[in-house]
């Protein structure tokens, strides 16, 4: 697979039309679908259950890139596996037995990552960096599509690929969150490998084209990695 990895959020797509936005993901340039699920406690915000999920994956003709920001996630993991997620992310800060966790996604086959929200340092993940498939990074506040995306991102990505190469980690870095034509170019010389885009693609007149200028800045950057 070519990088950088391109993801976009279907809570951005237009419900009403969910069959249609997976049909346009199937025929673009764009690599996982990025599903969010939310409780309305970990976040204020609900959305997607299994159901969705289910009829999304029925659908889909590339990987579902599921990102659990609900509580006691560890409760779910068998349900998420059987809905169709093909890599699940768990937030650090909603998740008490972290390594167990991990260990759990990937014994029911899939690729585990640990989100991580704005304010939470890197350095948390020290331990488990060797175990982990993907650190999904957020670059806004979780729960809403179209915030204004934060700037210590592009410094916090840095770091972090740091940490991966000293490890000598396979992890991916993923961005979520406020990814378009101006910060996505920024984000990959950081070191970010997939970029999650939302309101830039489901908002733009073309989706497709927009997805082919997100895969396309891969070849004008220069990655850390």
């Amino acid at each position: 697979m070519s990088f950088p990895i391109i993801a976009p959020s279907i809570l951005s797509a237009d419900f009403a039309n969910l069959g249609q936005a997976v049909e346009m993901i199937n025929n673009s340039a764009a690599d996982w679908f990025h599903v969010d699920v939310m409780d309305g406690v970990f976040v204020p915000n609900i959305s997607f259950g299994f159901p969705v999920i289910a009829a999304v994956h029925k659908l889909a003709k590339k990987p579902l890139d599921v990102h659990l920001m609900i509580v006691q996630p560890e409760r779910y993991i068998k349900e998420f596996k059987e809905a169709g997620a093909a890599i699940l992310s768990i937030h650090y800060e909603a998740c008490t037995h972290l390594h167990r966790t991990i260990d759990a996604i990937k014994e029911n086959g899939m690729k585990a990552g640990v989100a991580i929200n704005p304010h939470t340092s890197i350095h948390l993940l020290k331990e488990v960096i060797a175990d982990i498939d993907m650190v999904c990074m957020m670059s806004v506040n979780p729960g809403f599509g179209g915030q204004k995306f934060i700037k210590h991102t592009y410094q916090k990505c840095a770091e972090l690929k740091e940490m991966i190469l000293k490890a000598h980690s396979s992890c991916l870095i993923e961005i979520d969150g406020g990814v378009n034509d101006t910060t996505g170019p920024l984000l990959l010389n950081a070191g970010a490998d997939i970029l999650v885009a939302g309101n830039y693609v489901f908002g733009s007149a073309n989706p497709i084209n927009t997805i082919n200028t997100l895969k396309q800045m891969g070849s004008n950057t220069t990655s850390l990695s």
